[in-house]
């Protein structure tokens, strides 16, 4: 129990206190306690300072400590009546307000808690003990033999059950495609394949192709030998090929890429630029251009009007940071749009098949500039048709026919006949639209292309397009076969 002091004025000078910390005793309201001074000691002087806690503390010959700190067996009464009471040597201040001014009940030992018997004094308590029988060298029962066979087997059985459990649950905490096998939806969403089967078929198409993919790493070089020391190697190939969807289909950014994968940003960089120029590599190899038996072959009814449309050509745009030269600004500049621009042209075959893309151009280019400069006359032959919008003022320059909605050119109204071609050639284009608009739902595109991607925007641009052919189905469901 903490000890209750009264504290009245005392008569005297002195104006001694205690230094303690949360201590309030002082010698003009209480004639009951004395107040001690440091020892001279070093040692002795450590363990008050450490004891009062009261670190780089400065002693001075007025410092002082109360009576109160001290067990009453280290205090001197005085052997007369007004003297000094004092301490004994090797005193050290133990009570104090955060111990309640108690040291509590001291424990005992081991030997002093329990009584030993008189036995074990003697030895005779051993003696007794090592007499006992035992059966260790015993043969045990065969039946007993089988029960502990049988339960080890039943509880390797439950810890290679339970690891099963925790690697999928860490597969499915992990982020990547492992963890979305079981749902097409989240495919969908995150790669814009149909379904997981589908991009597993897809997979398997690029895969062989692997041991020739040229890694892109920090010294902007790489080879085969070198890419099995690049840190993207953290990541399982089909891993990489997820993010790098992910970062077309939902235009994410790389350090939002980095967290969801648990590596380094630009780890993330380097996967996308690979992953990037390798599928532009594997899939441009394909010939995606298509020859006129093969286009009749699919050819939809809806095109029995004009069965020679060997393609459907149309331009798209892409937003684009606005540069900081003005002539740049007037280069990239599209008044379609209102804003800068790149622009594309994308051609399709009737059945919905990509089957040409060209280059990206500065925003402020005419369709039919592009469509000159595209490279696809040297693909079109006399007995081939293409089917373009108002824009494309292209009769002069093509071997073969242009199918084309009609201008009214001054005209007070246009034939009936080429009323009815207007709008059969606009239910048929509108097909290319659609096409185009499959394109945009990869969210990479949504944003605005900033200036220091120019030098890889047309393989993005170029990947996302022959990808187009992998991951849907067909645009019109009439005509899959």
């Amino acid at each position: 129990m903490k000890k209750a002091f009264k504290f009245q004025r005392c008569e005297g000078t002195s104006a001694e206190h205690c230094c303690v910390p949360q201590c309030s005793s002082s010698a003009k309201f209480n004639s009951v306690i004395s107040f001690h001074t440091f020892p001279s000691d070093v040692q002795q002087r450590k363990k008050w300072i450490i004891n009062i806690k009261r670190d780089n503390f400065i002693i001075s010959h007025h410092t002082r400590v109360c009576s109160r700190h001290f067990v009453p067996e280290e205090l001197k009464e005085p052997a007369e009546v007004g003297g000094r009471r004092r301490l004994k040597s090797g005193a050290v201040p133990v009570l104090f307000p955060w111990n309640n001014y108690s040291l509590g009940e001291r424990r005992l030992g081991v030997w002093e808690r329990r009584t030993r018997p008189e036995s074990m004094e003697t030895g005779e308590y051993y003696e007794r003990i090592s007499t006992n029988d035992h059966d260790y060298s015993a043969a045990p029962q065969p039946a007993f033999v089988d029960l502990v066979l049988e339960e080890n087997e039943r509880l390797r059985e439950e810890i290679d059950h339970v690891r099963q459990q925790m690697e999928q649950m860490s597969l499915k905490q992990r982020f990547g495609l492992q963890r979305f096998t079981g749902s097409d939806s989240d495919i969908r969403f995150y790669t814009r394949f149909s379904s997981y089967d589908h991009l597993m078929r897809f997979w398997q198409v690029i895969e062989p192709s692997l041991r020739f993919m040229v890694r892109v790493t920090r010294a902007g070089t790489a080879n085969i030998e070198s890419e099995k020391q690049s840190a993207s190697m953290s990541l399982q190939a089909i891993d990489e090929l997820f993010l790098f969807l992910n970062y077309l289909a939902l235009g994410l950014k790389q350090r939002d890429l980095a967290e969801r994968y648990g590596v380094h940003q630009s780890t993330v960089s380097r996967i996308i630029l690979t992953w990037s120029n390798f599928l532009f590599s594997v899939l441009g190899s394909q010939c995606i251009w298509m020859t006129q038996d093969k286009i009749k072959e699919h050819l939809p009814s809806e095109f029995e009007d004009y069965p020679d449309t060997t393609t459907i050509l149309d331009c798209t745009e892409l937003r684009c940071q606005t540069p900081s030269s003005p002539l740049l600004q007037s280069e990239v500049y599209s008044n379609y749009k209102s804003h800068c621009t790149l622009k594309g042209m994308i051609g399709m075959a009737p059945h919905g098949a990509v089957t040409f893309v060209s280059s990206l151009f500065a925003g402020s280019v005419s369709d039919k500039q592009i469509f000159v400069e595209s490279g696809i006359l040297t693909l079109l032959r006399p007995d081939m048709a293409i089917m373009v919008d108002r824009g494309f003022l292209v009769d002069d320059c093509v071997p073969c026919k242009v199918y084309r909605p009609a201008f009214l050119a001054g005209r007070p109204q246009m034939p009936k006949h080429e009323v009815r071609e207007t709008q059969s050639i606009a239910h048929l284009r509108v097909h290319i639209e659609r096409l185009i608009r499959r394109l945009k739902e990869f969210k990479f595109f949504d944003t605005v292309i900033p200036l220091n991607m120019f030098g890889s925007i047309n393989q993005l641009y170029a990947v996302a397009c022959l990808l187009l052919n992998y991951q849907s189905g067909p645009l019109v469901k009439a005509w899959a076969k």
